[in-house]
């Protein structure tokens, strides 16, 4: 799905079904002798047994051609015929209800409610493609949101509008841990909810993650949308489309600070990919489609932060780099457009630590936006500079303790490799649903840094480590 379009045509006439069914292919459906009929305009197809509609589906219009029509079938085109089949083009975008209505719900990726609860109404309608924000009317991102992990908070601070992405390999907790910044994620005592869009899911995983979530769900301040692995893939592509545009809602209308997660994403842009192959699109690397970048920026720049409104969006995408390769397209195009990166090590997994971040390979580029002086503490950026800087100092040590031995080290030397254990075993390293406050977190940041002498903290004022004197044994 690319960005919005609109056909030259007019509008189609409400209420005219079309039987000319002329192709099933993969979650796609073509109707032929169509007119007045857009491209993204929402559809419902009906099937008919002796002249009685028996199922409804839902769909999308991808493209008009000459009198043809082609629609993405969000629950694909499983045991339909072309012979009982029957199209409904709405006249307008795909649109949604929106409001507070979201809050404390848990749907599929349709936005169809799975809780048991009544359908969801909203106090307007929404395009799902979104509109796009002015980028006059847009405030650089400022402010943190507090996660509770101390990893994050402390040297890569995801900030309010900001796109901060987790990248991940299979086999790690990257979804354990996007669920626990879901559920223990803050903006100080201001307005917060968080929107959580799963894709592709195992049902253990849809589970582990409801589990995890059912206490801030049960307090009205998350929206859960889950895409499992056995529902239809076209789905996918509306899960992510959904979740922000409930999230713009909730930020700009209503004055909240959102935090949308999306996992995986990867999952997604293998999604895109399929209906890519179906349409018979000339494709671009790895298969993908040739506008896969367009595309997935059309849902990364939906984050931000709008001038005279007191609401933000955050975006946290997650996603898997197939066989670690992070010039893989999914990860290569997602860096270009986000603000930094989040990575999960193999190595730092190995070693029992949770969640295995490797802060080296992280970075948060709006870091400075959100913390410093009035916005956490006057001691967090001078001190994060410091720990990653003797991070990278400790990590050559341990290169060279690895030829030569750690007993032909020097004591400074080997005052780095102390280092290095008890930045792991104080600072990362966590309980998988431990919260800690920013003030703890950065406490725990100079136990680490009094690890070492005083004369290789270069980066630190002595005004500040004055103040912080290091624990006698």
């Amino acid at each position: 799905m690319t960005h919005p379009r609109v056909s030259p045509t007019a509008p189609a006439t409400l209420n005219v079904e079309y039987s000319d069914v002329v192709e099933l292919r993969g979650p796609l459906l073509v109707v032929g002798d169509v007119s007045g009929v857009g491209w993204d305009e929402s559809a419902v197809i009906r099937t008919t047994a002796d002249g009685v509609h028996t199922a409804v589906r839902h769909g999308l219009v991808l493209e008009v051609d000459r009198g043809l029509a082609v629609v993405q079938v969000f629950e694909g085109t499983d045991e339909l015929a072309p012979s009982s089949t029957r199209v409904t083009f709405s006249g307008n975008p795909l649109r949604i209800p929106v409001g507070p209505g979201w809050l404390g719900r848990t749907c599929n990726g349709r936005g169809e409610p799975i809780d048991g609860g009544p359908p969801i109404s909203g106090t307007a309608t929404a395009a799902v493609a979104g509109n796009p924000l002015n980028p006059t009317r847009r405030d650089p991102p400022a402010e943190p949101v507090l996660t509770g992990i101390s990893a994050i908070d402390a040297l890569t601070t995801l900030v309010r509008g900001q796109k901060l992405p987790i990248f991940s390999v299979a086999g790690l907790p990257h979804l354990e841990l996007a669920a626990q910044i879901a559920a223990q994620s803050t903006a100080g005592d201001e307005p917060f909810s968080v929107v959580f869009a799963a894709m592709g899911l195992t049902h253990a995983d849809a589970d582990a993650v409801r589990a995890t979530l059912e206490e801030r769900s049960a307090a009205g301040e998350l929206l859960l949308l889950l895409n499992t692995a056995g529902d239809p893939v076209i789905e996918r592509i509306l899960t992510p489309r959904i979740a922000l545009t409930v999230a713009e809602h909730l930020a700009f209308e209503l004055g909240h600070h959102v935090l949308v997660v999306l996992a995986d994403m990867t999952s997604y842009a293998e999604a895109l990919r399929e209906v890519s192959a179906a349409r018979g699109e000339m494709p671009g690397r790895r298969a993908y489609p040739g506008y896969l970048y367009s595309d997935l920026a059309s849902l990364y720049e939906r984050c931000g932060r709008i001038r005279g409104t007191p609401g933000s969006v955050t975006v946290l995408p997650v996603l898997t780099m197939p066989a670690g390769d992070i010039t893989h397209p999914v990860p290569d195009l997602t860096g270009y457009i986000t603000e930094g990166q989040i990575v999960l090590a193999p190595d730092v997994h190995a070693r029992g630590i949770y969640p295995p971040i490797d802060p080296l390979a992280s970075l948060s580029r709006l870091m400075r936006h959100g913390a410093g002086p009035g916005r956490t503490r006057e001691d967090h950026l001078e001190l994060a500079d410091q720990l990653l800087a003797s991070l990278a100092r400790a990590r050559q040590v341990r290169e060279l303790a690895e030829i030569v031995g750690t007993a032909a080290l020097n004591a400074t030397d080997q005052c780095y490799l102390d280092f290095a254990t008890e930045f792991e075993k104080l600072l990362v390293n966590q309980q998988r649903d431990e919260r800690r406050a920013l003030d703890q977190t950065l406490d725990r940041c100079w136990d680490v840094a009094n690890v070492l002498p005083t004369r290789e903290l270069t980066m630190l004022p002595p005004p500040l480590i004055a103040a912080h004197p290091r624990t006698e044994e």
